[in-house]
């Protein structure tokens, strides 16, 4: 009983086993490549061959590819099999090297190197020992024909190294120099896709130069956003300064027009009080013509009254001072219509001068808008606003103290012509009383009253006339003064136009800067992330250079050399073109 269950028991055993599939473990490879090739010295490809590495945890049997011309195993003794682009060989635990020969297989860039010595293009044999200005430029380019993901994640290292005694005052703008004993490594860096003219100059000495050291590694370092806060609080402080900027270009500009209004309708109102005044000028010599004629006819009347005078005399006496009435009111209708011309323009002029702004701008403020302005064009419309407004507001002063003047000769035009109306009043009475005089022929009674209220007038008049004399005098200063006055307001006027045409430009290109750097934080985020985008190749994988069956390759390098040009390596090829004479040459250098 006991020995059949323990078949039962064995039996599950058995078939429970028999179920279970055991999957082994795939041995774990990783693949490196080291592209190693040789230049000549102008940068022309010769030799390549590459050096693959392979990280196994176990022996493993691996199968590479690659159109390899030959293979060598660097490992070990054992045996490699290559058929057409297939390598298969066994790699024992830890790291398998073996090298491939490869031929007519273009790298990723292309090279081209020239040599200068003081300033002619030489070959680079033909300079060995000699002296000069040196200048070296290694022109690198993109190979359209070669797998793309090489120039677009790898960086280039060009070395070279001269020996310090024998060059001197060496100049290298994008490379640095750096000191490695008793010589100098200048070194340049191309960046991922891009193609670069790289120039190294020096005095040099016996010229001899090693080999130039080319070394093209992956861009894989990951680069971190850097904190741009501060940064960016200090952009947008600047794009709130250049939008108040523009707000008080605004402003200004604003101003200005409603100065350049204002001077406008300043320009007119000063032209029609011009043309007011000029008349008024103009009116003033039949004005005291006129005024002469009544003092002369005054003088002559009271002189004949000290005279005995007949029935006839008395006549032309009455006639005399209805004329003379007459002429006073003529007088006075002239001086009332100049008074009405002088008002309409002096009211014109007062309007046009209190609609010029006043505002409170001081040199300051001129100096603070002037000094956030970038173009020394938009700080010049500044200044031509600042010397504009100081020459509205200087008018405008010079108007207000001259105001009093202005206002006062529309009150002596009044008060003149109402003189000139009371007078004629005085004659034609006299005349009447004259007339009724003579009727009642009561002619001796009134002579005294009337040569003393003659007398009286005469005196009057004569003061009145001198008075009238002196004010179209000031009429005519006046006149010839304003007419400068009138021309600074004209040129003002034109200079306010001027002025508002600049203002609406410089307005436009603070608007254009304001919107432009409205954004402008996140614009410089964005080019920040572009640029990171850019040279961040941390996310790169890599990819086998030699054939693209290749897998689970981890790194790939890239070494490249250009011969050196030195003395002996010339020394040498010599010997090796004497090494290659024929028989017959051979026998003729025993007889030479």
């Amino acid at each position: 009983m006991i020995i059949k269950r323990i078949l039962v028991v064995f039996t599950i055993s058995i078939l429970l086993l028999s179920t279970v599939t055991v999957v082994a473990a795939s041995p774990k490879v990783e693949k490196d490549e080291v592209v190693y090739t040789t230049l000549q010295p102008n940068g022309a490809q010769q030799e390549m061959y590459v050096v693959n590495s392979f990280e196994v945890d176990e022996t493993s049997d691996i199968t590479d590819y690659g159109n390899y011309t030959m293979v060598k195993n660097l490992t070990d003794l054992s045996e490699m099999k290559k058929s057409d682009d297939e390598i298969s060989f066994t790699a024992s635990e830890d790291t398998f090297y073996y090298q491939g020969n490869l031929e007519g297989k273009p790298l990723p860039w292309e090279f081209d190197i020239s040599y200068q010595l003081d300033g002619e293009k030489v070959t680079p044999e033909d300079m060995v020992g000699k002296d000069g200005h040196l200048k070296i430029e290694i022109e690198t380019s993109i190979n359209e024909d070669v797998n793309p993901i090489f120039v677009e994640n790898y960086l280039l290292q060009i070395a070279l190294t001269v020996d310090a005694e024998k060059y001197q005052e060496i100049v290298a703008e994008e490379g640095t120099i750096a000191n490695a004993g008793k010589n100098k490594q200048i070194t340049f860096t191309v960046m991922p896709d891009q193609e670069k003219n790289l120039v190294m100059e020096a005095d040099v000495t016996d010229f001899e130069l090693e080999a130039i050291e080319i070394t093209g590694i992956p861009s894989s370092m990951s680069i971190e956003s850097p904190d741009v806060d501060e940064m960016t609080e200090d952009f947008q402080s600047l794009t709130d300064a250049t939008e108040e900027i523009d707000n008080g270009v605004g402003e200004l500009k604003n101003g200005i027009t409603d100065l350049n209004s204002g001077m406008n309708e300043l320009k007119n109102g000063s032209n029609e009080y011009k043309n007011g005044i000029v008349e008024l000028n103009n009116g003033s010599s039949d004005l005291i013509n006129g005024s002469a004629s009544i003092n002369e006819a005054l003088s002559s009347i009271n002189t004949s009254l000290d005279q005995e005078m007949s029935m006839g005399d008395f006549s032309e006496l009455q006639e005399g001072l209805a004329q003379v009435a007459d002429g006073l009111r003529e007088i006075e209708k002239g001086l009332t219509n100049l008074n009405d011309n002088y008002t309409k323009a002096y009211q014109t002029l007062d309007e046009s001068m209190n609609d010029i702004p006043a505002y409170d701008i001081t040199e300051e403020d001129i100096k603070n808008i002037s000094g956030k302005l970038e173009e020394e064009q938009d700080r010049e419309v500044v200044q031509k606003l600042a010397e504009t407004f100081k020459a509205s507001q200087q008018a405008k002063g010079t108007y207000d103290a001259a105001k009093e003047a202005f206002a006062a000769v529309s009150p002596t035009l009044k008060e003149v012509s109402g003189s000139q109306i009371e007078m004629a009043k005085s004659l034609e009475t006299m005349a009447s009383e004259i007339a009724t005089a003579s009727e009642e022929m009561n002619i001796q009674e009134s002579m005294a009253e009337l040569q003393e209220g003659l007398s009286s007038l005469s005196t009057n008049y004569q003061s009145f006339h001198g008075g009238l004399v002196e004010y179209t005098n000031g009429v005519g200063e006046l006149s010839q003064a304003y007419q400068d006055f009138h021309q600074g307001v004209v040129g003002i006027s034109d200079g306010t136009s001027e002025l508002e045409n600049g203002a609406s430009e410089l307005h436009e290109g603070t608007s254009e800067l304001a919107d432009s750097t409205s954004d402008l934080p996140d614009q410089m985020q964005e080019e920040i992330d572009e640029m990171i985008n850019e040279y961040d190749k941390s996310d790169f994988d890599a990819e086998s250079f030699v054939s693209d069956k290749n897998e689970n390759v981890q790194s790939v390098q890239f070494v490249i050399k250009t011969e050196a040009i030195t003395k002996q390596e010339q020394e040498e090829e010599e010997e090796e073109i004497q090494e290659e004479k024929g028989f017959w040459d051979k026998l003729l250098d025993l007889f030479r």
